[in-house]
């Protein structure tokens, strides 16, 4: 896909530009999730609220009320098409068909929409809140990230001549080359594009997207964005996440219905989908509580998809784990996903996908430059490692802009779970820096659920 997307940012209408122009420009795991809740948890009323961790940008006054307005309202008006529900109906997913039921299906054509939301303003930043049945609200959080990061990128883009743009862009695509020629060749290497939350736009995306499709075949092993697997004809890549554990945990009834909770969402999970799906995410709470307490079924699952831990030492952690569960760890997969870039991805590979040798450390796998270098590793699987690569995939425009400014700088904007059934919702995390919810109710989860494994750890994005 060649694009000149300097001349198109320089001469382009933006107030007639929809930024999400399907419901399927989403994250998979959204979808799997919606009808997770749709089938249990239908009635729940819950609210999902917007933070701003980089606070240093003042979205607020970068970007317009009237303009967030605008493409909230173009959404909020968006229905599935026939021909994305027959997709979802007709194709395979993860080896499987018919993961998305007939009755969840007609639900989605003929009664889904989206919830209310109310905006307002403090301090320079947006106040963004949805409330509602948590099958109106759990879509709009990838909507809502991906409006307000591409509305950034515009308000910077708009400022900059054609001549600026043209640099900017040559410098990333340059970037993204880079990128590509690193991993090219890589023997057993596996990632996917996990970029849709904080992307620079849609059309980089599905440019990037491509890029990684065309010249990296079968190493790039898909999208989690919905839309683009749909339109390219790629793997749809995605299980769950935070919000579901939050939930049952902010409507247990005592500490020890708390402490359950997070094997109870599994138990339902598994329920309702099998196979590779059974990916867990056992850092909401603390990834080490999380093993050290789980039931011996929970060694079956396919794999761990790591978040806001050091991804060497949950690896190490979950194949300890393993073994002690009497599971092979090479039959298993450790999925990393957090703040990812080129050089992370091929670190952890080659520590996961190869035999460590005496003396080396996780360290000398952070620092290498040379993954071909023997002395450091012979492939020799000790666990299938995978890699989610976010937001420096879609959004890695740090140091392009010709006049060195920091518009284009990605930022870390979440839209997470705040209450379910009227009970504040707390997330604690393996990092200290991402706990979320009432400081008073964090504190209590905390004595709760311990503080093993917990760390500080620099928020990337």
């Amino acid at each position: 896909m060649i694009i000149n997307f300097s001349e198109r940012a320089h001469n382009h209408n933006w107030d007639l530009d929809p930024i999400v122009r399907s419901l399927l420009d989403t994250d998979f795991y959204k979808l799997l999730m919606l009808q997770f809740i749709w089938r249990h948890f239908r009635d729940t009323r819950v609210s999902f609220g917007l933070r701003n961790r980089t606070a240093r940008f003042r979205l607020a006054d970068m970007v317009s009320r009237e303009e967030v307005v605008a493409q909230f309202e173009h959404v909020s008006r968006l229905r599935f098409r026939r021909s994305e529900l027959i997709w979802l109906a007709g194709n395979t997913f993860y080896n499987t068909r018919g993961i998305f039921q007939p009755d969840f299906l007609e639900w989605l054509e003929r009664d889904f929409r989206l919830s209310g939301y109310q905006l307002s303003e403090q301090n320079g930043q947006f106040e963004l809140l949805f409330e509602g049945p948590w099958v109106e609200v759990t879509m709009w959080e990838i909507y809502a990230l991906s409006i307000l990061n591409e509305l950034k990128t515009r308000t910077t883009l708009k400022a900059m001549s054609e001549f600026e743009l043209d640099i900017l862009y040559s410098r990333a695509k340059t970037r993204l080359w880079s990128k590509i020629e690193k991993l090219r060749g890589v023997p057993g290497l596996a990632f996917a594009d996990f970029g849709t939350r904080r992307r620079h736009s849609f059309l980089w995306q599905e440019y990037v997207v491509e890029a990684m499709h065309a010249e990296l075949g079968g190493n790039f092993t898909g999208t989690s964005n919905t839309f683009l697997a749909y339109k390219h004809d790629m793997e749809a890549i995605g299980t769950n996440a935070h919000e579901i554990p939050m939930a049952m945990a902010a409507m247990a009834s005592s500490d020890e219905d708390l402490r359950a909770s997070q094997y109870r969402m599994l138990q339902l999970w598994q329920q309702t989908y099998g196979g590779s799906l059974l990916v867990m995410l056992p850092d909401t709470y603390g990834t080490s509580q999380f093993l050290q307490h789980a039931p011996d079924w929970v060694s079956d699952w396919t794999g761990e998809r790591v978040d806001s831990k050091d991804p060497f030492l949950a690896g190490d952690e979950f194949i300890e784990w393993l073994r002690q569960r009497g599971a092979d760890p090479r039959k298993k997969l450790v999925i990393a996903s957090d703040g990812l870039d080129v050089q992370d991805i091929l670190s952890l590979h080659a520590y996961f996908m190869g035999e460590i040798q005496p003396g080396v450390s996780a360290r000398d796998f952070r620092d290498a430059s040379d993954f071909a270098d023997t002395r450091k590793w012979k492939p020799v699987r000790r666990i299938r490692f995978s890699a989610g690569w976010g937001t420096l995939l879609t959004n890695d425009f740090r140091d392009c802009h010709p006049r060195n400014e920091d518009g284009l700088e990605p930022i870390s904007l979440v839209c997470k779970l705040r209450s379910a059934e009227g009970r504040p919702a707390v997330k604690l995390s393996d990092n200290y820096l991402k706990a979320s919810g009432p400081k008073e109710l964090v504190e209590h989860y905390r004595d709760v659920f311990g503080l093993a494994g917990l760390a500080n750890i620099p928020v990337v994005v």
